[in-house]
């Protein structure tokens, strides 16, 4: 099957010959016959908004620019970390602090300058999302959370609009192009959110630093195919790959009729989903937490607490809290039964959503003085003790 994708909007806008340094530029692109002259000025009039500038967003912002899209829209409102140069290659050790849509346009204006960049500094919301795809032939979901996730999609669905999307998590990832017009959207795949807490972002879990740089440049590709009408793009099949064994596989995913987004129409606007997919907070969780300094205050008073550490074990090698006992969220109903009902336990992990959901595990059991430490042991570090490492 042949991609085809045909805005009005794309076909009314003026193409203009390719200049002399274009023409050079573009040559390899010129050689092919499924590109050839009118593919690249086709490429020239496209307009494409990719949400996120990060890691899929760094492989997908730079291959279209060198390809020669025309106009680029670049929705972030992070700064560039430390921690993102790992898998975020659109940035550099000198971008650190630096908004990512100032380090994304001074990268992507060296690479071509001829390329349009249209910035967004902000977050992709239900107030402002249809009005930040509105304009746009494509959108390029290049999300690190659901919430964003399903609104991308439902705001696609809603102006016809088409979404090549992309996630990733530790070794494996996932790309479709979900929102054409015959075709199935994200909602026909995954109806709803997760509940909260119970997927681990990869800040918890962790992403092997090439991976985004692979699935992000299979969008790039579907990007390109669908706005040059050449191949068979993934419409209808969702491309799952597996970095570890090397393996790639499709499976076939059809348009539900009973989709709430693009089968029954029931989604006629966009509305945030973090709150209706939370998993409801076990009773007094909201009270159930210690702050860092207010944990090393009574660390200092000594205070009889039991440390306990739910991260995995290479985890723990890379920092830990003195005195702190070692029990992976996984193992925990298992060991549960040893621990001491009579101590006061303050649990903790890296970010404080494995250990929020190993205390509500705790109380459950019939544990009473149990707190989750908030921000775990990075926020820690950042507030108690710099020299634990933060990862």
């Amino acid at each position: 099957m042949t991609a085809t994708l045909t805005p009005p909007a794309l076909e009314r806008r003026p193409a203009g010959a390719l200049s002399r340094e274009e023409t050079l530029r573009y040559g390899r692109h010129l050689n092919l016959p499924e590109v050839g002259v009118e593919g690249q000025k086709r490429l020239r009039q496209s307009r494409v908004l990719l949400v996120g500038a990060g890691g899929l967003g760094s492989p997908v912002a730079l291959y279209l620019a060198a390809a020669g899209v025309g106009t680029l829209g670049l929705v972030d409102f992070d700064l560039v970390e430390l921690t993102n140069l790992q898998r975020q290659v659109l940035h550099g050790t000198g971008d650190v602090g630096r908004s990512k849509l100032e380090s994304a346009r001074r990268r992507l204006t060296d690479l071509n300058p001829h390329v349009r960049l249209e910035s967004h500094e902000t977050r992709f919301t239900a107030a402002n999302g249809l009005d930040l795809v509105r304009g746009y032939d494509l959108v390029v979901d290049g999300t690190d959370n659901f919430a964003t996730r399903y609104l991308v999609n439902d705001a696609c669905v809603l102006l016809g609009v088409p979404n090549v999307y992309g996630s990733i998590f530790r070794f494996e990832g996932q790309a479709s192009v979900f929102a054409t017009r015959d075709g199935p959207c994200y909602r026909c795949l995954f109806r709803s959110p997760p509940p909260e807490g119970l997927v681990p972002s990869c800040a918890e879990g962790g992403v092997l630093g090439v991976l985004p740089g692979l699935v992000g440049t299979i969008q790039a590709t579907e990007v390109i195919k669908l706005l040059l009408g050449a191949g068979e793009p993934l419409i209808g099949r969702l491309l799952l790959v597996d970095a570890l064994a090397m393996q790639f596989r499709t499976v076939r995913v059809r348009k539900d009729p009973a989709c709430p987004a693009c089968g029954t129409r029931e989604i006629t606007g966009l509305r945030e989903e973090a709150a209706a997919c939370a998993a409801p907070a076990p009773a007094g969780d909201g009270a159930a937490e210690i702050l860092p300094r207010e944990l090393a205050a009574r660390l200092a008073h000594r205070d009889d607490l039991l440390l306990l550490d739910v991260r995995e074990p290479h985890e723990w090698e890379i920092c830990r809290l003195p005195g702190a006992e070692l029990v992976p969220l996984g193992t925990l109903a298992e060991a549960a039964a040893a621990l001491p009902r009579g101590r006061e336990i303050v649990v903790y992990c890296k970010g404080g959503t494995r250990s929020a959901r190993a205390a509500a595990f705790l109380r459950g059991q019939g544990f009473e003085r149990v707190l989750n430490l908030t921000g775990g042991i990075n926020r820690w570090s950042e507030e108690v003790d710099p020299e634990v490492p933060r990862y």
